[in-house]
C-alpha cells in the first residue's frame, strides 16, 4: 500500500479527500481544479443550495438492505450517480481519467470523459463499461465531428453535448497562479511547482501530460500559444438549436444536453429529442450570477415531465445531497469535484475511495430516513 493510498484509506469525507488533494498539488493545479469563475458566486451557491433542505424522517421500518441501484437513459446503474465530465485530470494524477474511469467501472456506474480529458476516447473505452462521450461544440466543425464518430466507434452509448459554453468563463483565480496549460513558466508558478516536489519531478522527469482528443487543435496553434486558451477561442457561440437538431439527427445513441437551468430551455430540449438533460452550471465555472443547480432543478424537472432523464450536477458532497436532490426531482447526479479530488489525492484509490464515502453515506440516509428503495424517494421526503 502507497502513502497516498493509505492516506485516503483514513479519509472519511469527500473533505477530507480535498484536502489531501490540495496538501498533494501547487497551488496553481488545486487552484484550477477547485475554482469557480469571477467571485465565486455561482460555485458556492451550489453548495450552499443543499443546506436550505431538510429531510424528514420515517421509523420503524424494514431498512436492513435499502436498494440504491436505478436505471439511468434506460440502462442498470447500480447507483443514482454518473462521473461528470472533468478535464485535465492528468495535472493532477498522471493517468487520472483511467483511474476515475476504472473506479465508476468498479461501482458499474457511468463514466463521462472529457474532450479536454487528458486519456484518450479509445484508452478510456478499454476500461469504462458504461461510458458517454462529452463534446465541446468548436468552430472547426469537422473536428467535432471526427470526435463524434470515434466516440461511435468506440462503443459510446451517449454523447454528451454541453451547451453552457459558448465562450470560456473568466477563471480569476487561473489569471492569479498565472496558470495556463500547457505551463507558462513564471516566477510565480515555478515556486509553487517547486514547492511540491513530488508532483512536480514527475513532470520534469516523464513530461507534461497532453490532451489528445485536442490535438487536432494543438496542432494549428504556435508554440507560444497555450492548449487552454486555443481552446477557450475555439469555442463556437453560434452554435444554436438547429445545430443540435443535426447533431441528434446524426447521432444514433442516446443524447445528453448538459448545462440547461432555464425551463424553456428544458422544453425545447424535450421536443427536439434529447434523452437526457443536466442540470448544470459548469460547477460554478462560467456565469457567475446564475442560479444554484439545484434551485433550478424543480422548473426543469416540471418542465421535461417524464419524457426524459433530469440528472443535476454541482456541489454534490455527500451521500444526503444526493437523496436531496432525488426528492426534488433528479433521476440522478453527477458528480466531478468529489471524484477528481479523490484521484488527485490518491489515484483510483483515492477515486474508489470518494465513492466508497457517497455509496456509504447515500446507503446510512436512506437508512436513517425511513427509505427501503430509491423509487421511495419523492417530494414527502423533504420537510
Amino acid at each position: 500500500m502507497t502513502r497516498h493510498t493509505s492516506r485516503c484509506a483514513d479519509a472519511f469525507s469527500i473533505e477530507a479527500l480535498r484536502a489531501l488533494a490540495r496538501r498533494r498539488l501547487p497551488r496553481a493545479v488545486f487552484d484550477f481544479f477547485d475554482g469557480g469563475a469571477e467571485d465565486e458566486r455561482a460555485l458556492r451557491a451550489n453548495r450552499e443550495a443543499f443546506g436550505k433542505h431538510v429531510l424528514m424522517p420515517r421509523v420503524l421500518r424494514d431498512v436492513n438492505a435499502p436498494s440504491l441501484d436505478t436505471s439511468i437513459l434506460g440502462a442498470p446503474s447500480a447507483l443514482p450517480l454518473a462521473i461528470a465530465p472533468t478535464g485535465a485530470v492528468g495535472f493532477g494524477w498522471r493517468g487520472g481519467d483511467i483511474a476515475i474511469a476504472s473506479a465508476a467501472a468498479r461501482h458499474d456506474i457511468p463514466y463521462a470523459l472529457s474532450t479536454s480529458a487528458t486519456a484518450s476516447i479509445e484508452e478510456i473505452a478499454q476500461v469504462a463499461k458504461r461510458r458517454w462521450f462529452q463534446a465541446y461544440i468548436l468552430k472547426d466543425r469537422a473536428a467535432t465531428l471526427a470526435l463524434i464518430e470515434r466516440a461511435a466507434a468506440s462503443g459510446y452509448e451517449a454523447l454528451m453535448i454541453t451547451v453552457d459554453l459558448p465562450v470560456g468563463g473568466k477563471r480569476e483565480r487561473d489569471l492569479r497562479n498565472h496558470f495556463s496549460i500547457p505551463f507558462r513558466y513564471t516566477a510565480r508558478n515555478l515556486l509553487d511547482f517547486a514547492s511540491r516536489p513530488a508532483w512536480s519531478i514527475p513532470m520534469l522527469v516523464r513530461g507534461v501530460p497532453q490532451m489528445p482528443n485536442l490535438q487536432c487543435i494543438a496542432a494549428k496553434q504556435s508554440g507560444a500559444t497555450s492548449l487552454a486558451s486555443s481552446v477557450g477561442r475555439s469555442y463556437d457561440p453560434s452554435f444554436d438549436w438547429r445545430d443540435l437538431a443535426e447533431i441528434r439527427r446524426m447521432w444514433q445513441g442516446k443524447l445528453i444536453v448538459k448545462g440547461i437551468v432555464h425551463p424553456d430551455d428544458a422544453r425545447r430540449a424535450v421536443d427536439l429529442g434529447v434523452d437526457a438533460i443536466v442540470v448544470s452550471n459548469h460547477g460554478g465555472r462560467q456565469l457567475d450570477v446564475g442560479p444554484a443547480t439545484l434551485d433550478a432543478l424543480p422548473g426543469v424537472v416540471a418542465a421535461a415531465g417524464t419524457r426524459v432523464d433530469v440528472l443535476v450536477d454541482g456541489g454534490i458532497r455527500r451521500g444526503s445531497d444526493i437523496v436531496i436532490a432525488l426528492a426534488l426531482g433528479a433521476k440522478a447526479v453527477l458528480v466531478g469535484r468529489a471524484t477528481l479530488y479523490g484521484a488527485c489525492a490518491g489515484g483510483e484509490a483515492g477515486a474508489m475511495r470518494a465513492l466508497d464515502i457517497l455509496t456509504d453515506e447515500l446507503r446510512r440516509t436512506l437508512q436513517l430516513c425511513g427509505i427501503e428503495r430509491l423509487a421511495d424517494v419523492g417530494p414527502e421526503l423533504l420537510a
